[in-house]
């Protein structure tokens, strides 16, 4: 028989965290008790350490997992779309798969969209408090996120968070690009979508180490920024020629 499908789909996007997988997914079961009906998508993203066996190991003694992998890495935004298209839920919210975003978070980000009057809400977007990363991490975030805030007027101050939430159907109806998972309060805002921002921890990573230097940040942002933005203006200027010719309209 087939299992009714859950409300709320938690997606994980993992590449080479074999020593944080079961942790973490420990924590997520300890915090199901105050989710609705859920299931986790963990995503190994081309992993060449021992994630793949490990997950294998949890999704055999856990009904709730599913894990998907893809046979060579493809970044977080693929890994977070691969396991949102695979998602039964209607709503899905993501973490990161280092263990820095705490699962005891995920109620907290879930509720703003489960709550009577949010049919308007689309995204739910974590925003780090206390930040646990070097110091050159933390200023490098710093100064992409105060540009990105400048430049795309999302009023976001931590776009780069990996705990979010919103509604799935929204989420696969944004323009899908490479590193879109750092622009996700713009394209739902662009979208008509409003955005609620709740305030979450952070903690160092137990193990491992990441795969990102803040030059390739730096140099992919940048591109992508511009990119964003033009998406924007684009979807202003169609807005105001549809507005143009209803006046036209009305007025023939």
């Amino acid at each position: 028989m087939t299992r009714e499908a859950p409300i709320l789909s938690i997606v994980i996007p993992m590449r080479n965290e074999a020593e944080n997988a079961a942790a973490l997914l420990a924590e997520i079961a300890e915090a199901g008790a105050r989710l609705p009906d859920y299931e986790v998508i963990a995503v190994d993203d081309g992993s060449d350490d021992a994630t793949a066996e490990v997950l294998a190991r949890q999704a055999a003694a856990d009904p709730r997992l599913r894990v998907l992998r893809h046979p060579r890495p493809a970044g977080q935004s693929a890994a977070v779309h691969s396991g949102v298209l695979a998602a039964r839920g209607t709503i899905c919210a993501t973490l990161d798969g280092d263990g820095q975003n705490p699962p005891a978070e995920l109620p907290g980000l879930v509720a703003p969209l489960l709550a009577p009057g949010s049919d308007r809400i689309g995204l739910v977007a974590g925003q780090r408090v206390g930040r646990q990363d070097t110091l050159s991490r933390r200023l490098a975030s710093r100064f992409a996120n105060g540009l990105r805030s400048r430049l795309l007027k999302d009023g976001t101050r931590d776009t780069g968070c990996g705990l979010k939430a919103f509604r799935r159907e929204a989420f696969l109806r944004l323009p899908y690009f490479d590193h879109m998972h750092r622009y996700l309060p713009a394209l739902f805002r662009r979208d008509g979508w409003e955005v609620a921002l709740v305030d979450v921890s952070h903690r160092p990573r137990a193990a491992g180490r990441s795969h990102y230097t803040n030059l390739n940040r730096a140099l992919v942002g940048i591109h992508d920024l511009i990119g964003v933005a033009w998406l924007i203006r684009r979807r202003k200027k169609a807005e105001a020629a549809e507005a143009g010719r209803a006046k036209d309209d009305r007025n023939g």
